[in-house]
């Protein structure tokens, strides 16, 4: 009989499709596919990510209002619009506010509703979630990654400063099916080594976390590992930026930001959707390493008996 574990892993297996007709694109998801352009100078992805940060708001601003809220000139919001395939800015703006109208119209907590100031970080998360479900409805970006860091031998995990905690739990629980995992937690030259020693050993990708405020030695080690040769899936917040862009893949998820600390909800279910596609992507390798960490763990009881 199969542990809970490996009757788990069994059970939720993701399949492969694509996205239900009636399934939506989260607003953020849709802006990142519009402005998905390669060549966006510094300020113009400023202008990106402001409208994606703010899109309920910012589909109604004049281009006045909207370069003093970006902090750049009229000219540039113009430029802008023309770099990501409209004729001006009152073209984006409407293609905005179609975005932004059916964002409103999906309904949430009001302010009279949304309670203390716990509750509504709490409403913030769930709105989180909800934009990673409708992300999830087509779950084949997620499935190819994960064969990926499943075939990677050895597979790098990184995260430095305030991302070290998804980064030891992601590691943590990928060393139960993958044989050969480094956790690579502290920047500067400890991470050159690492990294290289990886390449070296036949590793093929990193999974990187950055999660705000974003380190410079992040950056940094993703750079490193890419001039090394290695490929880079990144878990963040920001769909445009340097280190979006010097990822190969980028997974953009919504963080709690209600609070003083940051809050980590659908990041976290990110990482648990990785571990599940590296589990379907080797099956049979999964149930034997599962097998065995159970036997190893009844032997030395590492675990109560509930």
């Amino acid at each position: 009989m199969p542990s809970p574990q490996q009757a788990r892993a069994q059970a939720s297996a993701i399949t492969s499709g694509k996205a239900a007709p009636e399934a939506e694109l989260s607003p953020s998801a849709q802006l990142r596919a519009l402005f998905d352009r390669p060549r966006l100078s510094p300020g113009q992805r400023r202008i990106a990510q402001y409208l994606i940060e703010n899109i309920t708001e910012a589909a109604f601003l004049s281009i006045t209002d909207l370069a003093d809220r970006v902090g750049v000139s009229q000219p540039s919001v113009t430029r802008f619009a023309s770099a990501v395939g409209f004729s001006g800015y009152p073209a984006l703006r409407e293609k905005l506010q179609s975005i932004a109208l059916g964002t409103l119209a999906g309904g949430g907590p009001d302010e009279e509703n949304r309670g203390n100031e716990l509750q509504a970080a709490v409403d913030a998360e769930i709105e989180n979630l909800e934009n990673l479900r409708r992300d999830f409805a087509d779950p084949n970006l997620v499935i190819d990654i994960g064969r990926k860091l499943s075939s990677s031998t050895p597979l790098t995990v990184l995260g430095l400063r305030i991302s070290v905690s998804l980064a030891e739990y992601f590691a943590y629980a990928a060393r139960r099916i993958h044989p050969d995992v480094r956790l690579v937690t502290r920047g500067g030259s400890v991470a050159y080594d690492a990294l290289l020693q990886s390449r070296e050993a036949g590793g093929t990708w990193v999974l990187a976390f950055s999660m705000p405020r974003h380190a410079q030695e992040t950056l940094t080690a993703v750079r490193v590992a890419r001039g090394a040769g290695l490929k880079v899936a990144l878990i963040t917040d920001l769909a445009l930026g340097p280190l979006a862009d010097e990822a190969d893949v980028a997974f953009a998820i919504g963080t709690g930001s209600r609070l003083v600390f940051d809050s980590y909800a659908a990041p976290g279910v990110m990482c648990s959707a990785l571990l599940q596609a590296m589990t379907d992507a080797d099956p049979e390798r999964t149930q034997a390493r599962l097998e065995e960490y159970e036997q190893v763990a009844d032997q030395h009881q590492f675990f109560l008996r509930d």
